[in-house]
């Protein structure tokens, strides 16, 4: 085996006493690796093995994709390229699928380097475009590809930070667009959530790309337990280590929950809590029932300040509760503020406001007042925040910064929070398991739940990280395991050819090039091998029954020929089977024209079996004068056909008074005798 890489400051007096061989071999690979060795002093832990094995591909020339689990370290790589582009001369380009990633990437890069080395390019800033290390959002760097941005040139790496973003049906495309038409030269780096299909991924970026190492850990350092909350109550998901069985007492809540939800009907003159407590704001939505479990009031989910007093008396703070709406998100935390929740200590009070007041010094008070500035600092004193797309940039660094700090403990966020952004937390917590996607709700995919659920556990703080989703009312316990259970999920294609795209390609490198692009795409590549696997699923059948055909024959005969003979029997048989059948309804349908006013007749069959008196026969076809049908029963097909729809009108011996039809009379029917009916009857 060869010897680990070593860290530069292996030498520190921290560090254990090595023998002189072990020395040897840090020294070796500092001679190899003397670009990783600079790099790997820059931080304070160790590298896993797949980081090591991405870091020695780039080294050697070679593109990556990465497919890890949230919070495993990806980004190291994608830094290293950003070190590998200063070390050698080259430019880096670090693209995210958010702003707000950006913005807080670039913060980063600064404070590691300097601001001259690093730029950002977004739809709201432009910082140092012609720096060496430029963090941008997947579009800005798509819309320099087409049009053939001077700044293109000298770019040695691209990181595409969660690059698994692809399979987005409204914006997937642009990282395949990115792909295609980014040059030959420039090495690429793929970082993505752990998929099930990263080879066959690998496969087409080293089809396009050329050279692309596939690198897949499904480790997560930090252990991730999932629970639900029910009113107060935290209930573990699983009952076993693995995640296959769910918890019993799950169950049966959701059992007594759809009992419930039967037993009591919801009508528009209903209230909560009518008959007994109002389920006021500020009252808790959960009670002990009879049988010791909670008591789920229908219609609402457990009461948000409760959530987090929960959490805090279990010790599972700092905790991110994903709302997926920006209104509900300030909700939560007014709520909160109502409820008297305080999670924080004086001494850390004054270090927030002294905080909050110096990074907004340069915002005039006027605007601060419109932008609510009192209730935002008001919320970060009691360590508690909001985070979504809405709110001033300012304001969303001041929460990941104080997050991160240790200083705001609990921060309700839209799900854009969850692409990336460095704000790991002890906790995770779910409220619902839909959302709107633009045109509908709809319930989350394991990929977005695993991506929620990936920001629980601090990596060198935390010893495991929780993931907990809130009881509504009508929640399946298997239908959360099932997305909590499905580890990894498949990476499919979103790349739809526009017009826009179109003309962008035809005009910059011609018809011909253009079509060879659009073929490149990966939704081609996955369509190219399922054709690929059906052709040759076809070819194995045409084989196989080639062999059989081939062992058919023998001396006593050709089988196919017997197995032929055999199947026009059978439908000889059938057919005369039906035209029987045929015949015998027939049949009936004259039977029934003969019969009369008054006439008793024993029903032969159906619901109304037994004994009646006609009272009004029913319609009469004319049969004789009709021309018969291919099949020889032309007429009897029409009075079939009559009947079907008005058969005689019956007195039966139950004193009801029935029209028959046709499947009452499965066999042909006739008087047995006959009564005086009055005309007034």
């Amino acid at each position: 085996m060869a010897p680990a890489l070593v860290r530069g400051d292996d030498e520190s007096p921290e560090s254990p006493a090595r023998t002189p061989a072990q020395r040897y071999a840090a020294f070796r690979d500092r001679q190899a690796h003397p670009e990783l060795a600079s790099f790997r002093a820059l931080y304070e832990f160790d590298f896993d093995d797949f980081q090591l094995q991405a870091c020695a591909a780039l080294n050697d020339g070679n593109g990556v994709l990465v497919a890890a689990p949230t919070g495993s370290g990806k980004t190291v790589i994608g830094e290293y390229a950003a070190h590998l582009a200063l070390q050698r001369g080259l430019k880096c380009f670090y693209t995210t699928p958010i702003k707000a990633l950006s913005n807080q990437k670039y913060a980063d890069l600064v404070r590691r380097y300097d601001s001259s080395s690093v730029g950002l390019l977004t739809g709201d800033n432009s910082v140092n475009g012609e720096a060496p290390i430029v963090v941008m959002t997947t579009e800005v760097l798509r819309n320099m590809l087409y049009a053939g941005s001077p700044t293109l040139s000298g770019l040695g790496f691209v990181v595409l930070d969660e690059v698994h973003y692809l399979a987005d049906r409204s914006r997937g495309a642009v990282w395949e667009e990115v792909i295609i038409h980014l040059p030959e030269s420039v090495a690429l780096v793929a970082l993505s959530a752990t998929v099930s299909n990263a080879e066959e991924f690998g496969d087409w970026l080293d089809s396009v790309r050329g050279q692309v190492t596939v690198i897949v850990d499904e480790h997560r350092p930090v252990p991730l337990w999932q629970h639900m909350m029910a009113g107060t109550r935290m209930y573990d998901l699983f009952t076993d280590p693995a995640g296959t069985h769910v918890n019993p007492d799950l169950v049966r809540l959701a059992q007594r929950d759809r009992f419930s939800r039967q037993q009591v009907p919801v009508t528009g003159s209903s209230r909560p809590g009518r008959g007994g407590r109002r389920n006021s704001p500020g009252r808790r939505n959960a009670a002990p029932d009879r049988g010791g479990g909670p008591r789920v009031v229908r219609g609402r989910p457990p009461y948000r300040p409760d959530v987090v007093a929960r959490l805090d008396a279990s010790g599972l703070l700092p905790a991110i509760e994903f709302i997926f709406s920006r209104a509900g998100c300030d909700a939560a935390v007014q709520q909160c503020l109502a409820a008297g929740l305080r999670l924080t200590q004086p001494d850390e009070v004054a270090a927030i406001t002294e905080f909050v007041q110096r990074r907004t010094a340069d915002i005039p008070d006027q605007d601060l007042n419109v932008l609510g500035y009192g209730e935002f600092l008001g919320g970060l004193q009691r360590g508690i925040a909001a985070h979504h797309a809405g709110m001033l940039p300012t304001f969303k660094e001041v929460v990941e910064e104080l997050f991160s700090a240790g200083l705001v403990r609990v921060v309700f966020a839209t799900e854009t929070l969850a692409l990336g952004i460095n704000m790991p937390a002890r906790t995770v917590v779910i409220e619902k398991l839909d959302k709107w996607n633009g045109e509908t709700h709809a319930e989350l995919t394991p990929g977005e739940y695993t991506q929620l659920t990936g920001r629980a556990g601090r990596r060198g703080i935390d010893v495991e990280g929780h993931a907990v989703v809130l009881w509504q009312p009508g929640t399946d316990p298997d239908a959360v395991a099932g997305l909590a259970g499905t580890r990894t999920y498949p990476l499919n294609s979103s790349f739809r050819p526009s017009y826009n795209m179109a003309v962008n390609l035809t005009g910059r490198v011609g018809r011909a090039k253009a079509a060879t692009l659009l073929e490149s795409s990966f939704a081609q590549f996955q369509a190219d091998r399922g054709v690929v696997g059906l052709a040759r699923q076809t070819r194995r059948n045409q084989d196989q029954l080639a062999e059989l055909t081939a062992k058919m024959a023998c001396d006593q005969g050709d089988f196919s020929q017997y197995a032929d003979m055999r199947r026009q029997l059978s439908e000889l048989e059938t057919g005369l089977s039906r035209r029987k059948a045929v015949a015998r309804r027939a049949e009936a349908a004259r039977s029934l024209e003969t019969l009369r006013r008054g006439d008793i007749i024993r029903v032969p069959g159906g619901r109304r079996a037994g004994m009646a008196v006609v009272l009004e026969p029913g319609p009469r076809s004319h049969g004789p004068s009709l021309a018969p049908a291919a099949d020889g029963f032309g007429g009897d097909h029409a009075r079939m056909a009559a009947v079907a729809g008005h058969g005689p009108l019956v007195l039966t011996a139950s004193r009801q008074v029935k029209r028959l039809s046709m499947a009452d009379f499965p066999v042909p029917v006739e008087a047995v005798d006959r009564i005086r009916i009055p005309g007034s009857f």
